[in-house]
């Protein structure tokens, strides 16, 4: 694994524009970022990646199928006790999952060390799936890269093929935040990837999702919505004011309820329990589990719910080295074993490693001058030399 500075193509703004990815900068800050690329041989990307991403959601669905109805683990979640059954029915339904982004701590020189699952609504999709493509086409074709260079990335072949298994005849409702400019591209983007698989579809804010008198949400046209993808967590979705109508609607989700379990930082430790020793997981445990003392004084803090590294906290003899701000934390911590970023030329990357229908199917890196990963950090493409 190498980070190989080269030249940026000179359109590559236009470009974006050209094919909706609108988020390309934030406040005038770089997102995307081409000055550089992360180089990976083919072993390092088939043996330390993509096996370990395989076994790590085998591994997951296990501790799925496990946790599912036992109310010790459940608790320990702190799920809401109101939505188990809806979550224990997801499961036992076989509610189908499209996808989930797991992060890894690699840096070529020893196994990839599991950080944290996106389980339920990761983004970055568009940019993983098309954009990096499109440079890599294009950094041949210009002679920035090598010619023989290649790219782990079948993510949106295999986002229609899901797609068409998902959709079942089926219209699709896609709703989110789409007042949030990387959430609408990511909504548009997977809408795309439907309607290429023949579904028809709707894209609609969450806030504008209705209930009707005999319990059915509904868009504004008030057709009903029988299966809807939701860029919108699952933890937000139980506090909502129509989260008490969710087990009584007939409406089936994307990402389904169980990837509520997934979704928490808490299957960290509970994966630790299940497969101690695996050399793709770190140590971790719940912050009051008197077990978390054996990490000693140097560890990462991470609430049970958080998003782009809120509230999370580097420690490392007893010192907090650097934490991110933010709201969440209140439903209690994990510790986990402390294994920092690789460090590239002053820069830190975090490799996230896309399921899709439980296939790995492609990578995407962030990267940052903090080690903690947050939303502003750059986003880098890749390429197989």
């Amino acid at each position: 694994m190498r980070r190989i500075v080269c030249p940026e193509r000179d359109d590559w703004r236009v470009t974006a524009d050209a094919c909706g990815f609108d988020f390309h900068t934030f406040d005038g800050e770089r997102y995307w970022d081409e000055r550089a690329y992360y180089a990976f041989t083919l072993d390092e990307i088939e043996q330390q990646i993509e096996t370990p991403t395989g076994d790590i959601d085998a591994m997951c669905l296990e501790l799925v199928g496990r946790a599912i109805d036992d109310e010790k683990y459940l608790r320990r979640l702190k799920i809401p006790e109101a939505f188990w059954p809806l979550i224990s029915a997801s499961w036992h339904r076989d509610d189908p999952s499209l996808y989930g982004r797991l992060d890894f701590s690699f840096s070529g020189r020893g196994p990839a060390k599991l950080l944290e699952y996106n389980a339920d609504t990761p983004t970055s999709i568009f940019e993983a799936a098309v954009f990096q493509w499109t440079w890599l086409e294009q950094a041949i074709e210009r002679h920035i890269i090598p010619g023989r260079a290649d790219q782990f990335n079948s993510i949106h072949e295999r986002l229609i093929e899901a797609w068409k298994k998902l959709g079942g005849g089926r219209h699709l409702h896609l709703a989110g935040m789409t007042g949030n400019l990387e959430d609408a591209g990511t909504l548009a983007y997977l809408e795309d990837t439907a309607r290429q698989a023949g579904l028809p579809t709707t894209l609609i804010d969450i806030e504008d999702i209705g209930l009707t008198d005999d319990g059915h949400f509904v868009d504004l046209d008030n057709r009903p919505i029988e299966l809807s993808f939701k860029l919108y967590p699952w933890e937000w979705m139980f506090h909502d004011a129509f989260g008490a109508e969710l087990a009584k609607t007939p409406t089936r989700w994307i990402e389904p309820p169980w990837k509520s379990l997934l979704s928490n930082k808490g299957m960290l430790p509970l994966l630790w329990e299940m497969f101690p020793g695996h050399p793709n997981l770190l140590p971790a445990y719940f912050e009051d589990d008197p077990n978390a003392a054996g990490l000693g004084t140097s560890f990462v803090r991470k609430p049970l719910y958080s998003r782009e590294g809120a509230n999370v906290a580097l420690v490392s003899a007893g010192v907090t080295l650097v934490e991110q701000e933010g709201p969440y934390g209140a439903e209690g911590f994990i510790r986990q074993a402390l294994a920092p970023l690789p460090e590239f030329s002053g820069q830190y990357p975090v490799i996230g490693s896309w399921l899709v229908d439980h296939a790995p199917c492609g990578l995407s890196i962030r990267e940052d001058e903090n080690p903690i990963t947050g939303n502003t950090s750059r986003f880098l493409p890749h390429a197989i030399l």
